[in-house]
């Protein structure tokens, strides 16, 4: 069956133009918010296989310093409330109204962010793989390497020490021991997951992120929204894996917080569960639209792992 598609390239404030995508068409929108910072939609292709064919109409979109999108080199464009409005000038010129929002790490920090200021625009918000604090994320991330053996925690905290971050020993035991693990379990990589990383725009990452994922030192690093969650009163669905460089129990804990939410954990999963626990990520997310478009209540929190 041929899925209707259209490409639009959308002006945004300061000259710059973002690239967006359509791919099926339903009453039933999901725009799609990708992680990095900097990264593309690319790793998120498996969504056009799974939701146009449900009735489900889904719109890619590179965030401003992305691939397909302008690339200006001005690190002061990367911060969170800058984007926030860039999604909001997006929804606008392609006309989302009473839409689902997605968002994947990064993306799902930024639906959090967008959710808070103008959730009267949605119908429902999908968190992804991503936890309610930065400092969360780095007490966990930081957790999951002390589990190594000691001499690999002391050998890459002693590059870390050294600001040598692009050592190959280094990323070689990043990419065995935290990508492997904990970003996407699959062996090899999917090819669009690999292109992906492969376009991260490091001046993106960098200034928002920082050298890496263990050392979070950007414009983010304080970022911590515990304490507001609660204010989001739109249908929430709370995505995690059980092997996930964010904590799962910090999904639970924001299903607790966020009051017409659910929680789907991801036996097989890591940070991107879409692609190594594909089949259990997806259920969650079509029967979370399914209720919603029929008018289910969706809290209180569901912490099944089952989809």
């Amino acid at each position: 069956m041929m899925t209707s598609a259209q490409t639009k390239i959308v002006p945004i404030s300061g000259g710059f133009h973002v690239w967006t995508r359509r791919v099926g068409e339903s009453p039933i929108k999901v725009l799609l918010l990708h992680g990095g910072p900097g990264s593309t939609h690319e790793y998120l292709s498996c969504f056009e296989n799974e939701l146009p064919p449900e009735g489900i109409e889904i719109y890619f979109y590179d965030q401003l310093g992305s691939y397909h999108s302008d690339q200006p080199n001005d690190p002061s464009l990367w911060n969170v409330e800058r984007f926030r409005e860039e999604v909001e000038e997006v929804r606008k010129y392609l006309g989302l109204d009473q839409f689902y929002l997605f968002g994947s790490s990064w993306g799902g920090l930024l639906g959090m962010e967008y959710a808070l200021k103008y959730q009267e625009n949605l119908k429902g918000l999908i968190i992804s793989n991503m936890t309610a604090s930065i400092a969360s994320y780095v007490e966990h991330i930081n957790h999951l390497r002390d589990q190594l053996p000691a001499d690999i925690v002391t050998t890459m905290k002693a590059y870390e020490a050294a600001e040598d971050y692009e050592n190959p020993e280094y990323q070689e035991l990043i990419q065995i021991h935290l990508n492997e693990k904990h970003i996407c379990r699959l062996v090899p990589w999917p090819e669009s997951v690999v292109r992906g990383f492969s376009r991260m725009n490091p001046q993106v990452y960098n200034t928002m992120q920082g050298p890496n994922e263990f050392l979070v030192n950007g414009t983010f690093k304080d970022w911590d929204r515990w304490d507001d969650i609660h204010e989001i009163k739109v249908p929430t669905l709370i995505l995690g894996g059980k092997y996930d460089s964010m904590d799962p129990e910090d999904k639970k804990e924001m299903g607790r917080r966020i009051p017409n939410s659910r929680v789907g954990i991801c036996e097989n999963g890591s940070h991107l569960s879409m692609w190594d626990d594909s089949e259990t990520y997806f259920a969650f997310i079509k029967n979370f639209i399914k209720d919603v478009e029929a008018g289910k209540q969706i809290g209180p929190a569901n912490h099944s792992a089952k989809a």
